[in-house]
């Protein structure tokens, strides 16, 4: 399967947009200068490395390495603060967040470089939003996902086209393509959580060609995606929770598995006795959550077939599943259970489900809305102009 490949003010954004890549360093950071008197810090990011939404982690980046400190607060006054590792050029500080509700203010600071005063939402107390895109590699308007006014942002793979196109063959290390994908929506990743799902496209070090190559293409540890991020767990597989709505999600390394065991190979193993296979069967045998929504890269109908249905029957003790796998939007149902092909790129070739229900070739994303009383969990998929092009009520 080959890939195709608001604001600060119009200057800030059209310097992130057109500069060459080629002004990063080779600590894969930029000079992030504001133009007069102190430089500002303007490569931010916010996400989970726990599975507590009681607690958030705000990264960003810096051209010399220098200390991590995050203040914060329920004002731009702060009143907290937090400071993490010193010496780095990728800052990842975990901060807590003891109220739920309204919104907290932050900046961080290393030596003397400081970002503007920036605000994310609270998690809610009665309705949950949240959004799931795929395939980024166009780097589309989000402003229908920005409009929706989420307080979590998911996807289900292939974050970014390559490793390789911006960082050059083998260099597994380089979070280049990531720090492109966070400069487009600068306003966006600063005030919502960001919790990636991995795609081959997210650990393609090498140029994949027509046959598999001496080398390996993927970098399966998906290295300078694991150095980027900060998600629970091993990070290439992960879980995390909303406990006050019932909710969990677990994405798991799924994607190229028909290449497994060539140099073609892009995802750790899937097969029962694998790592993988153990921690879902676990994770999915634990009934503690309503809602139980799985992410992962790869075509529906190969992916519950493998193992002699096994992952099938392991996705059934959830609520959904979402692929990235197809430049199109689907929703199939099998045996009860539904399964969500989405894509931000959703004009390509389409391979429907052999149980599709809903197939239309437009960009996408999947909007999940979340109410306790009555416990119910609305999925749409959502056109990026933002109309419902489809709709199903999960719950009470």
């Amino acid at each position: 399967m080959n890939r195709r490949q608001f604001l600060y003010g119009a200057g800030v954004l059209l310097a992130l947009l057109f500069a060459p890549l080629t002004a990063l360093s080779a600590a894969d950071t930029p000079a992030s200068a504001s133009g007069a008197g102190r430089p500002n810090i303007d490569r931010i990011w916010l996400g989970h490395r726990s599975h507590d939404p009681g607690k958030l982690v705000v990264n960003w980046m810096t051209k010399e390495p220098g200390d991590s400190i995050v203040r914060f607060g329920r004002t731009a006054k702060y009143g907290q603060e937090v400071r993490g590792v010193n010496n780095t050029t990728i800052h990842h500080v975990e901060i807590p967040l003891e109220e739920s509700g309204g919104v907290y203010h932050y900046s961080v600071h290393t030596g003397d470089q400081s970002s503007k005063d920036a605000v994310f939402k609270a998690y809610p107390t009665d309705v949950l939003r949240v959004a799931i895109a795929a395939d980024w590699q166009g780097l589309p308007d989000l402003s229908a996902i920005k409009q929706d006014d989420v307080h979590l942002l998911l996807t289900a793979g292939d974050n970014i086209s390559s490793i390789h196109q911006l960082c050059g063959a083998g260099n597994k290390d380089c979070v280049k393509p990531y720090a492109r994908l966070i400069d487009r929506y600068p306003e966006l990743f600063r005030s919502v959580p960001f919790m990636p799902a991995l795609g081959n496209h997210d650990k393609e070090m090498r140029s994949r060609g027509s046959k598999p190559p001496e080398q390996a293409v993927y970098d399966i540890d998906a290295t300078a995606f694991r150095r980027f991020f900060e998600l629970p767990g091993e990070e290439w597989k992960w879980h995390f929770d909303a406990p006050g709505f019932d909710l969990r999600f677990a994405a798991l390394d799924l994607n190229h598995i028909s290449d497994f065991g060539t140099t073609w190979q892009a995802s750790h193993s899937f097969k029962k006795d694998s790592e993988q296979f153990r921690w879902y069967d676990e994770l999915m045998s634990d009934q503690a959550r309503k809602f139980v929504v799985t992410l992962y890269n790869e075509r529906n109908g190969s992916m519950r077939a493998q193992e002699r249905g096994a992952w099938h029957n392991m996705f059934r003790k959830g609520t959904i599943a979402i692929t990235g796998f197809g430049y199109y939007a689907e929703r199939a149902e099998v045996d009860g259970f539904t399964y969500y092909n989405t894509s931000l790129s959703g004009k390509g070739n389409q391979y429907p489900d052999s149980r599709s229900k809903f197939l239309k070739g437009a960009d996408s994303y999947i909007l999940l809305t979340l109410t306790k009383n009555p416990a119910k969990m609305v999925v749409e998929i959502k056109g990026l102009d933002g109309a419902v092009l489809d709709r199903k009520v999960f719950g009470d």
